[in-house]
């Protein structure tokens, strides 16, 4: 795992304890603020109900409207306005009482009660007031009215509140987690940063070992002739520089680029030509390469980025095609022309059930022996992952109906 795709890893990680934070966040509020909007209503409806209970059992000369219920409250509603008007059958208005003094509230809360009287609810919230009906065995009705504004307030700051400490809370756990999983990468990088480097020396101080074999093979065959130990020698020496060489360029390619410095190319031509050049190996190998590309396709990139895609995988599908099979390369821009799809496709009977997210693993062999014999280090699939993923793209290979399909899009 490169030093890019170990950051990638660590935005995600950072995204997901977010959203769960997220999410415990604003369950915790949520049921915060349910608990703290059920028991107001209880206790608004118990002062509501000891209201009604009260005014049931006053004789109608002390029903006055100065009349002073403070007591029957429940203490923490206890300064809230409150009345109760009583009603006929007919609906005119017998009496009001309340435990405070406001003429102008007064009409106004009269005006809700007759509002409410013909509706069929018996209790709610109207107008910034809670309400209660009761009708008595006489067919009078009493309508019982509690000021709401300090019940509201309460629910709003309680809302408020979680809101804000939900986002401080938010807000510190990402500076954290953003901190400690910066700590916590920093050895894997370090790590990446001294793969890389082995890889780079490595491949420069097997040179001279594998220089100095093909030398000494090279005089064994001058003085005893070419044999079956030398002419392996020879081929494992090659495989082996061969692979020295793909090393260092899955290296080079997993290096990020500068894309101020990069310009548009032809896509269209660079594929063109890198079809071209294979034409003679397929034709050589009793196989038939197509093209499907479209014209004047182009994106910003490196030439050799888009050249060096492009023939890993035409030579992965020939060397891996059904005998006189078909090997189809197709290229298409995105819609808007921001970036481009490479599908190269080829017959490939024995792909049912294979598991082709693996293709992409560095010296992954679905068959081992094969692979081997066809000169494959698998490495070739893993190179070109890292230049999508350079480009901001991705690759991915599928199978149906006997053909498998690897899919390129870059951006």
């Amino acid at each position: 795992m490169n030093s890019r795709e170990i950051q990638r890893l660590r935005l995600k990680f950072i995204s997901i304890s977010m959203l769960s934070i997220f999410l415990a966040m604003t369950f915790i509020g949520l049921t915060v603020n349910a608990f703290a909007y059920a028991i107001s209503r209880l206790s608004v409806n118990r002062v509501l109900n000891r209201v009604l209970s009260s005014a049931e059992e006053l004789d109608e000369q002390d029903m006055e409207y100065d009349f002073s219920i403070t007591d029957i409250f429940a203490p923490e509603y206890g300064r809230n306005a409150c009345y109760v008007l009583s009603f006929d059958a007919d609906g005119t208005q017998l009496s009001i009482q309340s435990n405070v003094s406001n003429s102008w509230e007064a009409q106004m809360v009269e005006q809700y009660a007759a509002d409410l009287l013909e509706s069929r609810r018996r209790d709610g919230e109207y107008h910034g007031y809670y309400y209660r009906k009761a009708v008595k065995e006489s067919g009078e009705t009493l309508i019982a009215f509690l000021e709401g504004s300090v019940i509201i307030s309460t629910q709003f700051r309680i809302l408020t509140l979680t809101g804000i400490l939900g986002f401080l809370g938010m807000l510190i756990t990402f500076f954290l987690v953003s901190h400690f999983s910066g700590k916590a990468i920093e050895p894997e990088i370090r790590n990446s940063q001294r793969q890389k480097q082995f890889i780079t020396n490595a491949s420069h101080e097997l040179k001279t070992p594998l220089a100095v074999i093909r030398a000494n093979n090279e005089m064994v065959e001058l003085l005893q002739g070419e044999s079956e130990w030398t002419r392996s020698t020879e081929k494992q020496v090659e495989h082996l520089n061969g692979l020295i060489q793909n090393l260092v360029m899955i290296t080079r390619a997993q290096e990020k680029e500068d894309k101020a410095a990069l310009a548009k190319v032809d896509a269209s031509r660079l594929v063109c030509e890198s079809i071209e050049s294979f034409e003679a190996v397929a034709a050589q190998a009793g196989k038939k390469l197509e093209r499907k590309v479209e014209d004047g396709v182009q994106i910003k990139a490196d030439e050799s980025k888009i050249r060096q895609l492009a023939t890993i995988l035409i030579d992965n599908a020939i060397k891996y095609c059904d005998e006189n099979g078909t090997i189809t390369v197709a290229l298409t821009s995105l819609r808007g022309g921001k970036g481009l799809e490479l599908a190269v496709s080829n017959d490939y009977a024995a792909g049912e059930g294979v598991d082709y997210r693996r293709f992409f693993d560095r010296f992954y062999r679905e068959d081992a022996s094969h692979n081997i014999d066809q000169g494959s280090y698998g490495i070739g699939l893993s190179i070109a992952e890292s230049i999508c993923e350079q480009y901001r793209g991705s690759i991915d290979a599928d199978w149906k109906d006997g053909v498998i399909r690897f899919r390129c899009i870059l951006k």
